[in-house]
């Protein structure tokens, strides 16, 4: 704006004050003397003049802006946020937390590899949920029963509180023996489709079972509340990654395919 104020003064170009009291003195002088006055003519052949010119020189010409012109340039996110989300009612075993640990240390070493900074929130639930220390996380006791959409809307309150999805890649990894309430059903289906996957770059669920439950013979293998809900979303077009593992052994093969499946459909999506 400097620049263009030079130029203005410069090449004399007409303020809008000028020409306002110029056509002030002019709307004056028209209540006294006749319309063919000279000093009439001479006020309105002036007047046209500053007109002409206001026209010929601009306000902003682009000349002015070859150094200040200021252009939106992405900035990166550098960093992300992993949720991990675990049911710890009566029902999931140490074996079973010890699958989720390890699938969540897995997800954490992947992360830390692609970001600069990384957070890990760890919210743990029965029928009620809470955010916890991993400490606590992993070993404290609990009992109760189980309300899977508890740990939804305890992490959704946690990001609109601490990580705008504008500032943070936000990832979300869930384990559960995949037992909860049929009743608990639509408000998960909501929550996830409505209110989590929109802000994630990436859901994954992982059941944990039995070491041997594999190894039964004779016994029928059901899908599980918490599967059943989670296979409608995707059947559905949702995104989420779904794995069951019963055996610590099978841990790093199912992360590697889940996130060779990622990168794969992100180079196809770039292609």
């Amino acid at each position: 704006m400097r620049n263009s104020l030079s130029r203005r003064i410069a090449l004399k170009r007409p303020g809008a004050s000028d020409l306002a009291s110029l056509e002030g003195e002019i709307a004056e002088l028209e209540k006294h003397l006749p319309a063919s006055s000279d000093q009439l003519a001479s006020l309105r052949n002036r007047f046209d003049e500053l007109l002409r010119r206001s026209k010929q020189v601009p306000y902003i010409d682009p000349i002015d802006l070859r150094y200040r012109r200021f252009e939106p340039v992405p900035r990166p996110v550098s960093q992300a946020v992993m949720f991990c989300l675990m049911d710890v009612s009566g029902s999931m075993t140490e074996h079973m937390k010890d699958l989720a640990k390890r699938f969540y240390m897995l997800l954490y070493v992947f992360l830390k590899r692609r970001y600069r900074h990384v957070e890990i929130v760890f919210v743990r639930h029965t029928h009620a949920a809470k955010e916890v220390d991993e400490e606590t996380f992993f070993n404290s006791p609990e009992t109760g029963g189980t309300l899977v959409s508890s740990a939804l809307v305890e992490m959704k309150r946690i990001v609109a509180e601490r990580y705008s999805p504008a500032s943070w890649n936000i990832y979300a990894a869930q384990a559960s023996d995949g037992d909860n309430s049929t009743a608990d059903r639509a408000t998960c289906t909501t929550l996830l489709r409505d209110a989590i996957l929109p802000l994630c770059q990436y859901f994954a669920y992982l059941e944990v079972g039995a070491d041997d439950e594999g190894q039964r013979i004779g016994f029928a293998t059901h899908a599980t509340t918490l599967w059943q809900t989670y296979e409608a979303l995707v059947k559905s077009g949702s995104e989420i990654a779904m794995r069951k593992v019963n055996h610590r052994r099978e841990i790093y093969p199912v992360f590697r395919d889940l996130f060779r499946r990622r990168s794969e459909t992100a180079e196809q999506g770039s292609s």
